[in-house]
């Protein structure tokens, strides 16, 4: 560690930036005070934070950056961390995606939109949700008690009659004029208060159009009006845990354990408790500056910011942090460290939670360790598994090859380390030299790199264990690295061809004549399944993609003066390649900005004239 003195900085307000001998940027911070807050870390004793050594230890030089006001340090602090990303600074990372709902009153039939960036846009957002799957089932809920639009309205216009949705009484036909603006407005209010969580006045909208079926003798639509009252009632009376004044909470747990801290996020809506989130990241500096950082880390990442954030630990920058989350939202947030009452019972409850995520995310370690320990036993590996890589092929009779890659880390899909490959130098339907190629390339820049896995699984049988096994052999990695190839089941069937049995999963080992077989159901098993098909489905999404492409330019590009900005005008136009394919010389004149020459010849290139005609 090189010694720095704090008395050459000055005491404005500023960013610190902590580098290696490298130039490698360890940890950016802020302060209101920078000579006070360095002398915190490099005056001897400093504030008796035994964590700190173990990040000086590394430091070889500090840059300062000056600001005029704490709140720019924070802004210039909050960018330079996403720029650099350094390794000392939190880090976020769950295993969900979470998703929002966002509705625009503002439009003149707003519909609802699942999202997972919230923008100030002036729309309204609900959330955050765990799942997509279970927020879509949800609003197909929403949309039998509120029948708003599901589609971009303009399109729905172009049909001739209202769409599938309007028939079975899940839209109100707004793009066929079946409803008012007024009438559609109510349905938007129902929904914005049943998403708010204003369930009593869903309730008492729902109950007054069941009175009005039952007038009318209705009594069908009444009696299904009456049992969804009565679902949302229990859903409610389920749902309600604590009264917290109303409003949107988002309550912060902590729990510390060696050099890790668990953090978990409860979403309280409207007395409700809509969720969780948890992160595990490594820290080894004070509470103070990890709570900062995850603020302002997560609320910066397009979430929803909600009215209060209580805090199970008063922080130095509580008052700035929320004055920025204020001006972020667009309204007033309060960051609070409740010391009695509901609140206290929340925050107390989410450090419960975090505790035990941090419990189950140990004990499915201990149970991943297990199973890396197996499959190094069983394949006979020098080493755990730690990194296991995955390769398929996939091209549609010989065209448009591509591979992928798919990696597990500690028995986890890695999903930032999946990679494509375009195969550039084999023709044709060649699946051994587009294997060969993939391996090639990656493993050649594995070892620039020196980022090599301790098994590689191919999908495939004897054929793709041979080229796997040739090509680490010129790499000089055959003793290196695992191999292992892994053939898809069988289906027996018996004389009559009718199917009796489906085959385990075969292993192929390098020098085992007969393939290994797993326990059907066993840990192992379903792991290398997983990976494997992981990789099955990332090259089939990224070869139907290239095959989506190439279909516009051979039918598009090829035509002379319709270049990209020409095609996508097209697109847009008409809706499709297909209708463009349909179209009238006269529907295509019609199209704004479209030259008339191009239009013939667009005409022609889709309805070539029979041979002999007009001679």
């Amino acid at each position: 560690m090189k010694i720095i003195d704090p008395s050459h900085y000055p005491t404005s307000p500023g960013v610190y930036l902590m580098k290696d001998a490298a130039g490698l940027i360890l940890y950016i911070g802020k302060a209101r005070n920078l000579r006070a807050r360095l002398r915190n870390y490099f005056v001897a004793g400093g504030d008796g934070r035994a964590q700190i050594p173990l990040l000086l230890a590394r430091v070889d030089a500090l840059e300062v950056i000056l600001t005029d006001t704490e709140k720019e340090a924070l802004l210039l602090e909050n960018n330079l961390i996403k720029k650099h990303r350094p390794r000392y600074n939190i880090d976020l990372r769950d295993d969900k995606t979470y998703v929002s709902v966002r509705i625009d009153p503002r439009e003149d039939f707003p519909t609802l939109q699942v999202v997972r960036q919230v923008r100030n846009d002036g729309a309204l957002y609900f959330g955050p949700y765990a799942s997509a799957g279970a927020i879509r089932q949800t609003l197909k809920e929403i949309y039998r008690l509120f029948p708003l639009r599901h589609s971009p309205i303009e399109r729905c216009r172009k049909r001739g009659r209202p769409c599938l949705f309007y028939q079975i009484g899940q839209c109100s036909g707004p793009c066929h004029g079946r409803i008012s603006r007024a009438d559609y407005a109510l349905l938007v209010q129902g929904v914005v208060a049943l998403l708010s969580g204003r369930d009593p006045e869903v309730i008492k909208v729902l109950q007054g159009r069941m009175a009005v079926a039952a007038l009318a003798l209705r009594y069908e639509e009444a009696a299904r009006l009456r049992d969804q009252i009565q679902a949302l009632q229990r859903s409610v009376e389920r749902q309600l845990v604590t009264d917290l004044g109303g409003g949107e909470q988002d309550v912060l747990g902590l729990h510390r354990e060696g050099g890790e801290v668990e953090i978990t996020l409860l979403f309280v809506r409207q007395g409700k408790l809509l969720g969780k989130r948890s992160w595990v990241v490594e820290w080894r500096l004070d509470v103070d500056e990890l709570i900062c950082d995850f603020l302002r880390n997560y609320y910066s990442s397009g979430v929803i910011i909600p009215d209060q954030v209580l805090l199970p630990e008063a922080i130095e920058d509580q008052q700035l942090l929320s004055e920025w989350l204020s001006e972020l939202r667009g309204r007033r947030v309060n960051i609070l460290t409740p010391q009695r009452g509901e609140k206290k019972r929340m925050v107390l409850m989410a450090s419960r939670n975090a505790a035990e995520s941090k419990r189950q995310r140990g004990s499915q370690r201990e149970s991943r360790e297990r199973i890396l320990a197996e499959i190094q036993q069983r394949f006979g590996l020098a080493a755990l598994p730690r990194r296991m890589e995955c390769f398929d092929i996939s091209n549609v009779q010989g065209q448009h090859s591509v591979g992928s890659m798919a990696v597990l880390l500690d028995g986890e899909a890695a999903t930032a380390e999946y990679r494509h490959y375009q195969i550039k130098t084999v023709v044709g339907a060649d699946d051994y030299a587009s294997l060969a190629e993939v391996l090639r390339r990656r493993l050649a820049r594995g070892i620039k790199e020196n980022c090599l896995p301790q098994l590689i699984v191919i999908d495939g049988g004897k054929g793709q264990l041979a080229v796997l096994e040739m090509v680490l052999t010129e790499l000089g990695l055959h003793d290196r690295i695992g191999m292992v190839g892994m053939a898809k089941s069988r289906v027996k069937s018996n004389v009559r061809g009718k199917a009796v049995e489906k085959t385990v999963e075969r292993f192929f080992l390098p020098g085992r004549l007969n393939p290994l077989l797993l326990r059907g159901g066993s840990p192992v098993l379903y792991m290398l399944e997983r990976l494997r098909d992981e990789t099955h489905r990332f090259a089939i999404t990224y070869h139907r993609k290239l095959r989506s492409k190439a279909t516009l330019r051979s039918s598009l590009d090829e035509i002379a003066g319709v270049g990209p900005v020409r095609r996508k005008a097209l697109l847009r136009y008409f809706g499709s390649l297909k209708k463009i394919h349909a179209a009238s010389l006269a529907e295509l004149q019609q199209m704004p900005g479209l030259p008339e020459n191009i239009a013939q010849t667009i005409y022609q290139k889709f309805h070539p004239e029979p041979e002999g005609q007009g001679q």
